[in-house]
């Protein structure tokens, strides 16, 4: 094909359709590519620079459709959808497997003392604290002392139910043991992830009709996007913590196993990382990214203000998060 690339595709949407599940599962396939962490910093400045000069009407020479696509996937890896803020790496949703293998598969090797229990639990949290703070919806800031609180909440939740779970597991089969720190990672997800983005269940985040035209902000729509987030992270940790237990639990019995104990660690955490790739992506496309309610369900003062500037717009859209 000749001539210059069409400045007619929409790249400020996914390129598969978000309204079904595979679509958005192609999608989180591309954001969650572990191997987008290994880019450069040259690298992810020249997709951003693609993409901006693309959605103002400039089109590099000779850029293709696909090259587009890959810039622009390069950038919402990088970048914020909200703030347009390049990401800490490690808080970035293509961290999330080499991270989240390297730390589960410990916790899930380290459960036998108290000690590593809590250690384990400190890291899994403090790891936490920076993906939620990272991937919030909307542009507002977040204070110092909101970060404190949430972390230190959601540490002390994990690390608390995993001592009472493990002092209960002792009494049960060994194979009960080995899935507190599910559980714990389970209750801390719950306490984490709304205290780290309390300011958007106090102020609200932005919504927008469906041109992307800002409304207001609302505290409902955040109330659906956390409880979203919740379950989908809570959802990414079943596989993970629940599979590999069961197989090591069984390899364990072995005699190579036996004879090679030093393999326990690597093993597990390669079990783990299996199940992320896949898990991390499937989780992430259960809910739309850009999500949406009706304006009958939002607050009764913005429900005014929106049939106001914009009385035809029954629906508004909002960024979930991750």
């Amino acid at each position: 094909m000749s001539g210059e690339l069409s400045l007619n595709i929409n790249i400020k949407e996914p390129r598969w359709d978000q309204g079904t599940f595979m679509g958005r599962a192609k999608h989180f396939f591309m954001v969650t590519d572990p191997r987008t962490v290994l880019l450069s910093s040259e690298t992810l400045d020249e997709a951003k620079v693609i993409v901006e000069n693309y959605r103002a009407g400039i089109v590099k020479p000779g850029l293709t459709e696909d090259e587009l696509w890959r810039a622009k996937y390069i950038y919402d890896s990088a970048f914020h959808p909200d703030t347009g803020e390049k990401m800490f790496v490690i808080g970035r949703m293509s961290a999330q497997v080499p991270m989240n293998m390297s730390i589960t598969g410990c916790m899930l090797t380290f459960y036998r003392t108290t000690p590593a229990v809590v250690f384990w639990q400190w890291v899994n949290q403090s790891f936490n604290a920076v993906v939620n703070y990272t991937n919030r919806s909307g542009d507002a800031p977040i204070t110092v002392n909101q970060l404190g609180a949430a972390y230190i909440s959601a540490t002390t939740g994990a690390v608390v139910t995993a001592l009472g779970l493990k002092s209960l597991a002792t009494r049960l089969p060994p194979i009960v043991s080995r899935f507190v720190p599910f559980a714990a990672v389970a209750a801390a997800n719950c306490i984490n992830i709304p205290f780290m983005r309390q300011r958007e269940l106090k102020y609200g985040i932005p919504v927008t009709d469906e041109n992307g035209n800002r409304l207001g902000e609302s505290p409902n729509a955040a109330k659906q996007a956390i409880v979203q987030v919740v379950v989908s992270r809570i959802g990414m940790a079943v596989p993970a913590m629940a599979i590999p237990p069961v197989i090591m639990n069984a390899l364990e019995k072995r005699a190579f196993m036996k004879r090679f104990p030093i393999l326990n660690a690597p093993v597990q955490v390669g079990l783990v990382g299996l199940c992320l790739v896949f898990a991390t992506p499937l989780c992430c496309a259960l809910f739309p990214q850009k999500s949406s309610m009706r304006v009958s369900s939002l607050e009764e003062d913005l429900q005014e203000k929106i049939r106001q500037t914009s009385p035809h717009t029954t629906t508004v859209y909002f960024n979930k998060g991750l």
